[in-house]
């Protein structure tokens, strides 16, 4: 990660809060979604409340501090975790994280290299008590990593990297390359692909570029954290790990300007404005920060208390958002005619939650873990608006409901029936892998909403809704706050990178289990909406 500092000087800056100007005038509001409290139907009281939602020391209170340490002392016992594993004698560890919950236990996640190759699909997470005794370990693979020779047999480019490929059944030597080129809507391009080094058979491949999308120019007058400087005032909130926020002036790589102004009185709440996208991206990414900070407990996206950056007016009419774990940054484009920015506040949450996947499970984006990984996003980027609390965009299970995308005013994705949006799935079936990963999102974005609310018909902040289970039954939900933390906790110290839907009912209930307890109403729940939506 690049990140830029401002330098201190004998006019050391300092951090101000201002309002940024913002007009409440967005055009393309859903009709129905209005601002305000939850007005519940009788249905709506009806929730599993066997306990109160966990506190954040439940989920794992890592200050960035303690993680440096934790994972610097994990190393040092990484040989004897591998010995402990009966990991092979080719094969090592190496520490990406270090959680530890209130219950004492310290889950550790692996990465795993075999004869100093990296092994893709190797990763494991240990699950140790307080005292060093290993209880539990999830893997992305129970296969033993062995291959009969490190040597490869066919060439491959100077630029491709050798591999262990460890997703299929048996592990394989393999050549990874990257391609990297521009998508057809214009988003930027870097394909893995993995080929076995004896065979030359395709393996495996993947984008790299997560993307999404959200709404722009929709938050009213909202106080932001900005930077003094000597020229004046500039985008970078020094409370919240140093998050920058650049201009790419239409450009489509770099990190163009750095946005400033003035008088710190920042946009006018149109497209006209350039500083408006600026301030909503730059709102956005705080206010998703004091979620992870706040209700989750985490100190930023990677747990080590630094910010991304943001860079908005990306390319020229670009209708899209995305996520690049290259530059560790989230990039707005501009909608069409360059007035109407991506740059919403489930945007901005959806687009960090893949840097926070990236960070924890990394999970695959391909196949389920790739609907998984993009679930994660909008699953975490609808509790964040809810968590805003911004009365101009009232917190809802719609996705992208304020960018006519598709021209009739209505929602990119729906949580309580993803299928109304004519390709997701409510429903597990044995096809879902095959999906586009933003279709097959479908059925852990149903859950959530179920886990949540519960089925049948509602009314929430004003939007109507009306969720069905794939078996006719009726399902009372928990709650938001227990249902997001479940999901994380799973997502943290359960999920691998090549978690699938059957996999994430396992890591679900074992994160329900930890936080509420083995004979929870709120384990029931989990285990009952997973089969409500055909996850068995």
């Amino acid at each position: 990660m690049n990140l830029h500092t401002t330098p201190h000087n004998s006019r050391a800056p300092r951090t101000t809060r201002r309002l940024a100007a913002l007009a409440a005038t967005a055009a393309m509001v859903v009709a129905g979604v209005q601002a305000g409290t939850a007005v519940a139907t009788p249905d709506d009281d009806a929730r599993t409340t066997s306990a109160k939602p966990a506190t954040a020391a439940a989920l794992g209170v890592n200050p960035s501090a303690q993680r440096a340490t934790a994972i610097k002392s994990a190393q040092a016992e990484a040989s004897s975790a591998a010995k402990a594993l009966k990991l092979g004698g080719q094969e090592k560890l190496i520490a990406r994280d270090v959680i530890k919950d209130a219950q004492g236990t310290v889950h550790t996640r692996y990465e795993r290299t075999y004869d100093g190759l990296p092994v893709l699909g190797g990763d494991l997470v240990t699950h140790t008590t307080a005292a060093g005794k290993i209880k539990s370990v999830d893997k992305a693979t129970d296969a033993k990593i062995a291959v009969a020779s490190t040597t490869p047999k066919l060439k491959a480019a100077a630029s491709a990297r050798k591999v262990i490929y460890a997703g299929g059944e048996n592990p394989a030597l393999a050549w990874e390359t990257v391609k990297k080129g521009v998508q057809k809507d214009g988003t930027p391009s870097r394909v893995h692909t993995i080929t076995d080094a004896t065979t030359g058979k395709k393996l495996h491949s993947y984008e790299a570029i997560e993307t999404g999308t959200g709404n722009s120019q929709y938050s009213g007058e909202v106080e932001i954290t900005t930077t003094k400087s000597d020229a004046g005032f500039e985008l970078t909130d020094g409370e919240r790990g140093g998050h920058k926020t650049y201009d790419l002036n239409q450009g489509s790589s770099g990190t163009g300007d750095l946005v400033t102004d003035d008088d710190d009185t920042w946009g006018d709440g149109t497209g006209g404005d350039r500083q408006t996208a600026a301030v909503d991206a730059h709102y956005g990414a705080a206010k998703t920060w004091d979620f992870y900070k706040t209700a989750l407990g985490r100190d930023g996206i990677a747990g080590d208390g630094k910010a991304a950056y943001s860079r908005v007016h990306y390319g020229e009419n670009y209708v899209n958002a995305f996520w690049d774990d290259s530059c560790f940054c989230m990039t707005y484009g501009d909608g069409e005619g360059n007035k109407a920015a991506l740059t919403s506040i489930d945007v901005a949450a959806h687009e960090m939650t893949h840097g926070l996947t990236s960070a924890t499970a990394n999970l695959d984006y391909a196949g389920e873990s790739g609907g998984l990984n993009e679930a994660t996003s909008d699953i975490l980027g609808a509790s964040v608006e809810f968590f805003a609390d911004n009365a101009s965009d009232a917190g809802d299970y719609l996705i992208g409901e304020k960018i006519d995308i598709n021209g009739d005013g209505t929602p990119l994705r729906y949580m309580d029936k993803p299928s109304k949006d004519g390709n997701s799935a409510d429903f597990w079936d044995e096809n879902l892998g095959n999906l586009d990963v933003h279709h097959s999102s479908g059925v852990a974005n149903h859950f959530f909403y179920l886990l949540a609310e519960g089925s049948g018909k509602k009314t929430i902040n004003g939007v109507e809704y009306d969720s069905a289970t794939s078996d006719g039954s009726t399902l009372t939900g928990i709650g938001r706050e227990k249902a997001y933390q479940i999901w994380y906790k799973a997502l943290s110290v359960y999920m691998t990178s090549t978690t699938d839907y059957a996999g994430a009912r396992v890591a679900t209930e074992k994160a329900a289990t930890d936080l509420f307890g083995a004979d929870s109403e709120e384990l029931k729940a989990v285990s009952a909406t997973w089969t409500g939506v055909n996850v068995k």
